[in-house]
């Protein structure tokens, strides 16, 4: 039997990315690259020509053009269900306070997560989850979901489909962004969701502008402080 031509993106850090490489590897014809959004995308794979391209939380957008060279299907695992397409949904899925998630594997379209959906794999959110606990669970399932789409892709099986559709259009960086937007104006429960929807380690989270100046809100005795500080001036 013919061993499936894939060509495979990822980030260069992710452990379960490795392993997706190994598995894949091993079983299929496999071409890859890995990256950080910083790198530019890789050019040589435009001349790729084959069964399954694999967006696996790639750092890049995938050109049109590559997308249409995969005989079989493009697909993509996004770290979210179909409620939530785009940038930031794990942080807007905690300030909305859900108590489920789940990822998503869609066919690739030329809009970034519009494609078919082919499976979702839903679990629960916990009352002390963070965006990155929240996250961590995320790449695990996401991992398991890759390889059974592997398993199908191996054996020759055709692809599911998930009967279920993007419930909205996808979250856009400057929402994510305005998220992380505190004022003096909100309820200390609305800064509080937006304080576990927006921190993140290494990342800059919640913040509020005072004379031009950003200053990290992480959490309400910050913002209390703040408060003091300017009804003093005042």
């Amino acid at each position: 039997m013919r061993r499936p031509a894939v060509l495979l993106f990822g980030k260069i850090a992710d452990p379960y990315c490795r392993q997706v490489v190994s598995l894949a590897e091993r079983e299929t014809d496999l071409t890859f690259h890995v990256g950080t959004r910083h790198h530019a995308f890789p050019a040589e794979s435009l001349t790729w020509h084959g069964d399954y391209l694999i967006s696996y939380l790639s750092p890049w957008i995938i050109p049109t053009g590559l997308l249409q060279n995969a005989t079989g299907a493009a697909l993509n695992f996004h770290p979210g269900p179909p409620s939530y397409p785009g940038i930031g949904c794990t942080n807007f899925a905690l300030y909305n306070d859900e108590t489920s998630y789940g990822v998503t594997c869609h066919r690739m379209a030329p809009l970034v997560d519009t494609g078919e959906i082919v499976a979702v794999r839903r679990f629960p959110i916990f009352a002390h989850d963070t965006v990155q606990s929240l996250t961590e669970r995320c790449h695990a399932a996401i991992f398991v979901l890759c390889s059974e789409m592997l398993a199908l892709i191996v054996n020759g099986s055709r692809l599911p489909a998930a009967g279920e559709t993007w419930a909205r259009k996808p979250y856009r960086r400057s929402e994510l962004d305005e998220l992380c937007r505190v004022t003096l104006e909100m309820s200390h429960d609305e800064v509080r969701r937006r304080i576990r929807a927006t921190t993140y380690p290494n990342m800059p989270g919640a913040f509020i502008e005072v004379a031009g100046a950003r200053l990290p809100i992480r959490d309400l005795a910050e913002l209390d402080r703040v408060r003091g500080g300017m009804d003093r001036v005042s």
